[in-house]
């Protein structure tokens, strides 16, 4: 097979492009628009779920980057009011299209055998069965429930986020396909109900594919967002088991699916859809939540930006090197700043505890000293960090936004927040603003297959 040669700058454009950083953001998000939020899952297939919320819900966090100042509501209903999506095992605990459902059966099914589940949460199914059965049964005449509605919820214990023994055995029977994920509380406490009352009669009615069917599926769903990729980014999306990974790519090459291709620094051959566009340029503005799908696999980020992105949240703060809950800030094409946020909604103050400059070395390809002068400087990133931290900070219905001295962004920062408030003063609280995103540029054809 001839195989075709990616320079890394054209790998990192194709992945921001399939992650829909190519486009502008919409003028103004409509609050309840179901296209805008069926084009975001399109992009990013899988929103991953975690209970972090110093500065929001991780799962609104990628339509804000994309879409703007879109109406969170709006999501919690594409989700759980409309059932375009639904709650599962995908990359962790995500929402995931409703139409993939069938397809991570064989991950339930594997669950029920003790495959593919937390230890520790199979050992409790297999040893509390008659405990995890009458929970069963309590859902199957009451729900939906939360796990302190149980008749016998139990107690919390220290390991296991202090999981009582019914919130275990509803995980261990939401793992398996017994129960689904039926919506959240205001508390962001998982309610559970039976599969037959929150999925779709289509999507039940549907056959459960063959394992090695639904991999392959799951692979192409992974290249389709992730642009270029090796292997090990393919099979991280889906969380896939290793051993199937390999010969699945193999039949999907051999069957012109994908195509194999040499990426400049990269250690490995990667994996492309044929007929894909990649841009000349993107010039993209977005704060990046760490559980986003552009870079939540940490060694490709690594690859394709040069930074390393790792969650302090569980770090001592003396150890933390950035801060607590950090976000990477894309400009254009690369990754030059991370902020550490928090919104303090007490004050109505977005805060940012530390702002931090990407050092011009920590790019990942060799930068001539031309391209290099070419990078932006601290005054240009710092003057669009505070336009993207002051519409952020109006999406989350707070009012000013206020820089701790700490980080080597941080002076920039503070005088391009204060040259905004200038320009821009505070807006008239209830009227909307429109939100400012990337120009499209002009695209280049992928290599031809």
């Amino acid at each position: 097979m001839t195989v075709e040669r990616l320079t890394a700058g054209q790998a990192r454009r194709l992945a921001l492009a399939t992650q829909g950083f190519a486009r502008a953001r919409p003028a103004a998000a409509k609050p309840a628009d179901r296209r805008q939020l069926r084009w975001l899952f399109d992009r990013v297939g899988v929103l991953q779920i975690d209970s972090v919320n110093v500065l929001s819900r991780s799962h609104y966090l990628p339509g804000w980057s994309r879409l703007g100042g879109y109406a969170r509501p709006a999501l919690d209903d594409y989700v759980h009011r409309h059932r375009h999506a639904y709650e599962y095992w995908a990359h962790e605990a995500s929402f995931v299209p409703i139409g993939w459902e069938p397809l991570l059966r064989w991950r339930a099914a594997g669950a029920l055998a003790g495959d593919g589940m937390w230890k520790g949460l199979a050992h409790f199914g297999r040893e509390r069965s008659d405990y995890v059965a009458k929970v069963l049964a309590e859902v199957e005449a009451g729900g939906p429930v939360t796990a302190s509605q149980l008749s016998e919820p139990g107690t919390g214990r220290g390991s296991w986020w202090g999981w009582a023994d019914g919130k275990r055995a509803l995980e261990f029977l939401l793992w398996t396909g017994q129960v689904c994920a039926a919506g959240r509380r205001t508390t962001f406490e998982r309610t559970y109900d039976l599969p037959d009352r929150v999925l779709p009669a289509v999507v039940r009615a549907t056959p459960n594919p063959d394992p090695a069917d639904a991999h392959r599926a799951l692979l192409l769903h992974a290249a389709d967002r992730l642009g270029v990729a090796l292997a090990a980014d393919l099979r991280d999306y889906f969380r896939l088991p290793a051993a199937v990974v390999r010969p699945r790519l193999a039949e999907l090459v051999e069957a012109g699916d994908l195509v194999a291709v040499a990426v400049d620094g990269w250690p490995a051959p990667a994996y492309l859809r044929p007929g894909l566009t990649i841009p000349r340029r993107v010039d993209a503005a977005a704060l990046l939540s760490p559980f986003d799908s552009l870079i939540w696999e940490r060694a490709r980020t690594r690859r394709l930006f040069g930074m390393e992105v790792k969650l302090e949240v569980y770090t001592p703060a003396q150890d933390r090197r950035y801060g607590y809950y950090v976000l990477p800030f894309l400009l254009g094409d690369r990754l030059v700043a991370r902020v550490d946020l928090k919104a303090d909604r007490a004050a109505g103050v977005l805060r940012v505890q530390a702002a931090w400059l990407e050092p011009p070395e920590h790019q990942p390809d060799a930068l001539t000293r031309a391209a290099a002068k070419a990078l932006p400087g601290p005054g240009v990133v710092a003057a669009a960090l505070a336009t993207e931290l002051t519409g952020m900070s109006r999406w989350l219905g707070l009012g000013p936004v206020e820089v701790a001295p700490r980080g080597t962004l941080a002076a920039d920062l503070t005088r391009a927040l204060a040259a905004r408030e200038i320009l821009d003063p505070a807006p008239v609280p209830g009227v909307p603003l429109p939100t400012a995103g990337p120009q499209l540029g002009p695209e280049l054809s992928a290599p031809a297959h």
